[in-house]
């Protein structure tokens, strides 16, 4: 068995490798952080570029694929794939008419924004007018808080046009 000084000298140890490992860590952090708060930016100025390294792209490969309108995308839609995408929206969302963590989605497409019973929305979409027509509900599937500022809703979005316009065509199924 241990005796109490050898337990206290093996205890010890570690709190020192732990102590020794938290200060590399802290002077590694401060030598290297990069970031809007890092080397040189004061009282939230920005920093300006230091070089350009040109590769060749002119970044037109998202442009290019938001240049076919909405509705072209929509026209070829698969309601199959949007079922497998809407997996990420099963989580909070649900088609058979009661509320979620997020309202019910079943006969979204057409119906007014915000104006489920019985789901308390947020002000961000309470205020909107209109309804959800398709492109607005890839507008916002898209990105949800660039969409309406300060929504309940933490996803993400759906990046990809096609995985929006498949998940739509989805939604016009179930819920029509």
């Amino acid at each position: 068995m241990f005796d109490t000084m050898t337990f206290t000298k093996i205890l010890g140890g570690f709190c020192g490798t732990f102590l020794l490992f938290l200060l590399v860590n802290w002077g590694a952090e401060s030598l290297y952080h990069v970031g809007p708060a890092g080397h040189g930016a004061h009282d939230g100025e920005e920093l300006a570029q230091a070089y350009v390294i040109d590769t060749g792209d002119t970044g037109g490969g998202e442009a290019e694929e938001e240049a076919v309108p909405f509705a072209e995308v929509m026209a070829a839609a698969d309601p199959d794939a949007g079922e497998r995408v809407f997996r990420k929206c099963s989580a909070c969302h649900k088609l058979d008419g009661t509320n979620g963590t997020g309202p019910h989605l079943d006969g979204v497409v057409g119906r007014d924004i915000a104006a489920v019973d019985g789901y308390d929305f947020s002000a961000a979409l309470a205020d909107l007018p209109g309804e959800w027509t398709p492109e607005e509900l890839s507008a916002f599937l898209e990105n949800p808080k660039g969409y309406a500022p300060g929504t309940k809703m933490t996803f993400n979005g759906l990046p990809k046009v096609q995985d929006r316009a498949d998940v739509v065509a989805y939604l016009q199924n179930v819920g029509g």
